[in-house]
């Protein structure tokens, strides 16, 4: 079943009940981030056993989609971010997005207001560490607004310091503007185990080879392997994260065998699925955030 839930009203409001009282669509309804010139408001959400689908709109204040169940897909124009468990995706203000969660999502929503704190001017992804996760679920249970001076205005100063020490993660998919190549990204999110070729592509679309591969690399920055490459990281971490087994996995993203799959996971992000996750598990328990147990960041792997 699919809920489709407007996230700014006409009539704005804020809820200041406890997060685990409101259910998920009336607390989005009710919660206009824009409303008060506050630097950070937060809201704690839950789907239940409903996939939830918020539509495409945009707000003044920028926005980090923090997972803490489950895995929200974010689109914005400039591409599609696949967010597992305890990491967050930001969204800058004023930018047109989407969020679908998967059933039985836990998410908290944090609202910055602009020149509170110098935050990406595009969509990333950013690892969250437990102290950030514990400060916005305390921050979305608390009434809002809050005054300038007091424990929350102290809370939030906190939680923007932690924030700003957050690194990136290599969880965006480039989507490509053309029309034409919608078709084939449309087609491979879908069913990214579909193993044509360029070429297979090119005779689909009535165009030559040369002129589909220049046409990628314009919209995607990539070349068709490489983006398809990124498009089965994409996925596969989403998998991994819904408890899928690594062979599994590699099936569903199209692997003929499984140390293909292992070892493009570890060409892109320099580690293996199984260490992916027990990192992911050691950032969630608060232990070995430090050191070699971090994910690497788009700096440090070369980005995209």
């Amino acid at each position: 079943m699919s809920v489709t839930t407007p996230v700014l009203p006409s009539s704005p409001g804020v809820s200041t009940r406890g997060p685990d009282q409101v259910p998920f669509s009336s607390s989005v309804c009710e919660h206009d981030p824009d409303i008060y010139e506050i630097p950070a408001s937060a809201l704690h959400v839950e789907t239940g056993q409903q996939v939830m689908e918020v539509p495409t709109h945009q707000h003044r204040k920028g926005q980090l989609v923090i997972v803490l169940h489950g895995v929200v897909t974010s689109r914005v124009p400039e591409g599609l971010w696949m967010v597992p468990p305890h990491s967050g995706v930001w969204i800058p203000g004023n930018l047109p997005h989407s969020n679908h969660l998967t059933r039985g999502g836990r998410v908290c929503h944090l609202f910055i207001e602009p020149g509170a704190l110098e935050m990406p001017s595009h969509s990333c992804t950013l690892s969250i560490s437990p102290l950030l996760r514990e400060l916005v679920l305390r921050l979305a249970e608390l009434p809002q607004p809050y005054p300038e001076q007091g424990p929350t205005a102290r809370l939030v100063g906190v939680l923007l310091e932690e924030l700003a020490c957050m690194p990136s993660e290599r969880l965006h998919l480039p989507l490509p503007e053309d029309p034409r190549l919608t078709r084939i990204s449309d087609a491979l999110i879908k069913t990214p185990d579909d193993r044509r070729t360029l070429a297979e592509w090119a005779s689909e679309l009535a165009m030559s080879e040369r002129t589909l591969a220049r046409l990628i690399q314009r919209d995607t920055g990539l070349s068709f392997s490489r983006w398809r490459q990124q498009l089965h990281l994409v996925v596969a971490i989403r998998l991994l994260a819904e408890g899928m087994s690594v062979q599994r996995v590699s099936e569903d993203v199209g692997y003929q065998s499984v140390n293909a799959f292992i070892s493009m996971f570890k060409k892109l992000l320099g580690t293996t699925p199984a260490r992916y996750l027990q990192e992911r598990e050691q950032r969630r328990s608060g232990s070995g955030m430090g050191g070699n147990s971090r994910v690497m960041t788009q700096r440090e792997s070369g980005g995209l």
